[in-house]
């Protein structure tokens, strides 16, 4: 069993105030944060993914989702969340995909944000420096066709993930993106006359 072995931890945070030549009635701020770990997994093709998820997933979540919520302010101040993994290039997609999709890991983040909808995510093989690509949605299951509430935070580190590494990130937005003006899902569906699954609405 490899021990978890963490690198560094990377904050991230941006503040937008005026969007489109317009002050956003209020500032919309975006954040992430990320844990650049050793690929347990590294040097071979292993079968058994799983003891190494048990071993680093609840440790990852406890090292980056406090830091996240108290960038963000506390979690009242949450309103979309997502979720990203990258491996090196000597790691498989499996990887990074085996540390994020856990309830091990994700679920803390759903809990600690007060949240209850699926994270949207990223898991990707890559160098160092790429983006690390978090896509969010509304934290609120019954809020989920809220377009205004579909955003993409995005950073990246320089020195990660090297070859043997994994990088690990959550994001957090505290609105809609300003001046929101396309709509959401629900009216498109009540304008269509259809319901949730594409199908015809009763006469």
């Amino acid at each position: 069993m490899t021990e978890p072995s963490v690198r560094k931890i990377v904050d991230y945070v941006e503040d937008t105030v005026t969007e489109g030549g317009r002050t956003a009635s209020q500032t919309l701020r975006m954040a992430g944060c990320a844990a650049v770990i050793r690929n347990p997994w590294a040097g071979g093709f292993v079968e058994d993914l799983q003891p190494q998820i048990m071993a680093h997933a609840r440790l990852l979540g406890d090292l980056i989702v406090p830091r996240l919520i108290d960038l963000m302010g506390g979690a009242d101040k949450i309103e979309a969340f997502g979720k990203c993994a990258v491996t090196g290039t000597s790691g498989e997609v499996e990887h990074a995909a085996g540390l994020i999709h856990t309830l091990h890991f994700g679920n803390a983040f759903r809990i600690a944000a007060e949240g209850d909808s699926f994270l949207p995510f990223t898991n990707k093989r890559a160098g160092a420096g790429t983006a690390i690509t978090i896509p969010m949605t509304h934290k609120d299951e019954k809020m989920k066709g809220t377009r205004s509430h579909f955003l993409t935070v995005e950073f990246s580190i320089p020195d990660a993930p090297a070859h043997d590494e994994i990088v690990v990130a959550i994001g957090a937005a505290s609105g809609g993106r300003p001046h929101h003006r396309i709509g959401d899902r629900f009216n498109d569906m009540k304008l269509m006359g259809v319901d949730q699954a594409g199908r015809p609405l009763p006469a």
